[in-house]
């Protein structure tokens, strides 16, 4: 899902879970690659780019989106 659109239903599930129940947001980093390559890419000095997962559920539905993070 695209960041704006996980945006807008992240903030309509906000709004509906402080008049009843609860909500969790999660993140995870994501490297998108082997442990073997993201060492031999550090050795070389080469940037690694990581992704962070983040989540999002009330219990009934689901969002979640991909980020970068420098």
């Amino acid at each position: 899902m695209q960041a704006d659109m996980f945006l807008t239903k992240l903030t309509s599930m906000c709004k509906r879970s402080t008049e009843k129940g609860s909500m969790w947001v999660t993140m995870k980093r994501l490297s998108m690659k082997c442990q073997a390559r993201l060492k031999k890419m550090a050795s070389k000095g080469e940037p690694v780019e990581y992704r962070c997962l983040v989540c999002a559920t009330d219990g009934k539905r689901n969002i979640s989106t991909s980020v970068a993070v420098i």
